[in-house]
C-alpha cells in the first residue's frame, strides 16, 4: 500500500505535457499480435454512402423531420412509414443532397432491445445489416442537477428518450486514419438542432494508430451510422422512424437511397416478442486469457518498477486483458446485452455492429462527456471494490475504498486530469461531488462529477480529443502510459476503452467503452477488462479485479463442460 505521504508526492506531479491534438490518435507503435478469432473477412457496407468522403464545408440541401399521427402498434407504424416512403418516391425533393427522417409515435412502450432482437431473428439477407443500440443510465439522486444521458430531458421532441435501436445505415462514417476535425465536421454536416433525433451512433478506437487486427477490421479507426430504421423507446411510449440520406457528389443519388430504404424496410419485422433476460444454458469450452497470469504479473511488476524510478514521469498505467471465450452453443449479442440490462442501473448499454462484422457490446458505468448546447458534463471514475453480501459488509467495503491511499491516488489522478482538460475549453468548471461512491450491482467505485460551459460548440471536438484517453483507461501522463501499453500489450484493444456514443445537432453523449466484449454468433466472444497500476498495486489483486469486472459476462455462462461430457466427446 502506498502511504499518504507518497501519494502527496505523486499528486504534485500533475502536469500532463501532452500537446493539443488535431486528431484522436497516438504515436505509431510497434506491431501488435493479432488474435485470429473471427476468420472470415468483413466488408464495408456497399448499400449506403460513406459521409467522410464528402466536402465537410459544403452544406447538404435539406435536413428535415416529418412526424405522422400516433398509432397503437408497430405494425400500423410500419404501414404509415411504407406509405410515406412510397409518396416520397413519387414526389422526390428538389435537392442534390439531404437527409429526411420520417417518424411515427406509437402509443405503447416497446423495449428497444426487444425490437432489435426481432430484426436480427428476421433477417435472411446475405449481407448482415449494420445495427446499433444505445441506452442511457438510470438517473440517480446525485445526478439530478446534471444531465443524465441519452437526451434524457423533457422537451417536446425528445420525450424522455430511454434507449435507441437501429438497423441499416442511411449514411455511415468510417476511415482507417485517426478520427479528425474534418471527420467530425463531415458527421455534423448531416445533423441539425432542428432535428434532434437525427443522430450518428458509433465508436472510436482506443489507439487509432495501432495496427487493426482481423476481428476489428470492420470498424476501421472509427465507425458511426445514422440508422435507416430505428425504434426509439420513450418513457411510456415509443417511436418508429426511417431516415433516408443522399448526396449526388458521393455518387449516392436520391433514387439509390430510397430504393435501399425500401429494401431494408422489407426486412424489418413488425412483430416484437418480449425477450427473456436469460442466456440459453451453455458451457465454456475454452477460456484463454491474453496475457496469461504469469505474463500479467511480469507486466505489472515492470510497470511498478518504471513508476518507482526517480527519472520516470509515469505515475499510473492501465493494463488490460482480453479473454477469448468459446462456448458449446452460440452467444447471441442481443440476448447477452438484454441480460446485461438487468444489471444496467447506473450504466450505459451499447451495441455497435458494422455490416458483416462482430458486435461490440457493453455495460459501462463511465461517462466520457455529455454536451447539451454549450453545457458539458463529465465524470471521474476509478478505484474498484466488490459489493458486500449484506448492508453492513457493503458499508465496510465502501469505507475501505474511501480510506485507501492507493485508490485515492488513482482516483485523484483521473479527476484532476479531467478537470484541467475541461478548464482548457470551458468557463467555470465545477466539481461536485469531489469524491463519492458509485454503487453498481456487482462493484463500487470512487467517482466525481464535473460540469462546465463550452466557449463554442466547435469546442466539442477538442473535448472529445482531449478527454480520450483519460487516465481511467490509459494512465498518467498520457503519452508515457500509452507508450507503455503499446510496448506491453500483445492484443488489439480495438474499440474497447474508446469513446462510444452519439453525435446530435445540439447535443451529444459518449461513454467509455469498458466492461465490454466483441461477440458473434457461432464464434464466441472476446471479453475485455483493465485495471489501473499505481504505486502500491499488487499483481494478484489486480488480476482478481479483472475477474470481478468481467463477472457480469461470465456469470451468464457455466465455467466448464461437465467431466462426463468431456469423456463422451
Amino acid at each position: 500500500m502506498a502511504t499518504a505521504c507518497t501519494s502527496g508526492h505523486f499528486l504534485s506531479r500533475f502536469i500532463d505535457p501532452e500537446p493539443a491534438k488535431c486528431s484522436i490518435s497516438a504515436p505509431p507503435i510497434s506491431y501488435r499480435q493479432s488474435i485470429h478469432f473471427f476468420h472470415h473477412k468483413y466488408q464495408s457496407c456497399s448499400l449506403s454512402m460513406n459521409g467522410c468522403r464528402g466536402d465537410p464545408k459544403t452544406p447538404i440541401g435539406t435536413i428535415e423531420t416529418r412526424t405522422f399521427p400516433t398509432v397503437p402498434s408497430p405494425a400500423l407504424a410500419m404501414d404509415t412509414l411504407n406509405s410515406a416512403i412510397y409518396q416520397l418516391k413519387s414526389d422526390p425533393p428538389p435537392f442534390t443532397s439531404g437527409i429526411i427522417r420520417l417518424q411515427v409515435p406509437i402509443q405503447q412502450q416497446i423495449q428497444a432491445i426487444d425490437w432489435l432482437h426481432a430484426q436480427h431473428q428476421h433477417q435472411h439477407h446475405q449481407l448482415l445489416l449494420p445495427r446499433c443500440f444505445f441506452s442511457a443510465r438510470t438517473p440517480t439522486a446525485t445526478d439530478s442537477h446534471l444531465f443524465n444521458g441519452n437526451g434524457h430531458i423533457s422537451t417536446p421532441q425528445t420525450h424522455n428518450l430511454v434507449s435507441v435501436a437501429g438497423v441499416g445505415s442511411a449514411v455511415f462514417f468510417r476511415r482507417i486514419h485517426p478520427f479528425s476535425y474534418s471527420d467530425w465536421k463531415s458527421i455534423k454536416r448531416f445533423l441539425s438542432n432542428k432535428c434532434p433525433l437525427i443522430r450518428a451512433y458509433g465508436a472510436i478506437r482506443f489507439d487509432a494508430r495501432s495496427n487493426i487486427s482481423q476481428e476489428w477490421k470492420g470498424f476501421g479507426s472509427f465507425y458511426f451510422m445514422v440508422p435507416q430504421v430505428e425504434l426509439d423507446e420513450l418513457e411510456g411510449s415509443s417511436m418508429l422512424a426511417t431516415t433516408v440520406a443522399w448526396d449526388n457528389s458521393l455518387s449516392w443519388t436520391w433514387e439509390m437511397a430510397i430504393d435501399e430504404l425500401q429494401a431494408t424496410m422489407s426486412q424489418v419485422s413488425a412483430i416484437v416478442v418480449k425477450l427473456r433476460k436469460e442466456v440459453p444454458r451453455t458451457y465454456i469450452l475454452s477460456n484463454n486469457h491474453i496475457p496469461s497470469k504469469t505474463c500479467w504479473d511480469l507486466a505489472v511488476n515492470r510497470a511498478l518498477q518504471l513508476i518507482d524510478r526517480s527519472n520516470s514521469a509515469l505515475i499510473k498505467v492501465v493494463l488490460a486483458r482480453s479473454s477469448r471465450v468459446v462456448t458449446t452453443t452460440d452467444i447471441d449479442p442481443t440476448t447477452w446485452l438484454a441480460c446485461l440490462q438487468v444489471e444496467g442501473k447506473n450504466a450505459y448499454q451499447f451495441c455497435l455492429q458494422p455490416p458483416n462484422a462482430p458486435a461490440f457490446i457493453g455495460n459501462t458505468p463511465e461517462q466520457l462527456f455529455h454536451r447539451k448546447c454549450l453545457r458539458i458534463n463529465s465524470e471521474a471514475l476509478a478505484g474498484t471494490r466488490g459489493r458486500g453480501g449484506s448492508t453492513t459488509l457493503d458499508l465496510e467495503v465502501e469505507l475501505d475504498l474511501l480510506s485507501s491511499p492507493k485508490d485515492h491516488l488513482e482516483f485523484t489522478i483521473v479527476r484532476e486530469s479531467i478537470r484541467k482538460k475541461l478548464e482548457a475549453v470551458c468557463n467555470g468548471v465545477v466539481v461536485e461531488p469531489k469524491k463519492a461512491i458509485r454503487k453498481l450491482p456487482r462493484v463500487q467505485h470512487l467517482y466525481a462529477q464535473l460540469a462546465g460551459r463550452l466557449r463554442s460548440e466547435d469546442d466539442e471536438f477538442d473535448i472529445l480529443a482531449s478527454l480520450h484517453p483519460s487516465p481511467a483507461v490509459c494512465g498518467f501522463p498520457t503519452e508515457e502510459a500509452r507508450l507503455f501499453i503499446a510496448e506491453t500489450e500483445v492484443f488489439d484493444r480495438g474499440m474497447y476503452a474508446g469513446p462510444v456514443g452519439w453525435f446530435g445537432g445540439g447535443e451529444s453523449e459518449f461513454a467509455v467503452g469498458i466492461r465490454s466484449a466483441l461477440v458473434e454468433k457461432g464464434l464466441g466472444a472476446l471479453i475485455y477488462a483493465g485495471t489501473g497500476i499505481v504505486e502500491g498495486s499488487n499483481p494478484s489483486l489486480e488480476w482478481d479485479e479483472l475477474e470481478l469486472k468481467i463477472s457480469q459476462f461470465t456469470k451468464l455462462l457455466k465455467l466448464e463442460v461437465p467431466l462426463h461430457q468431456k469423456l463422451i466427446t
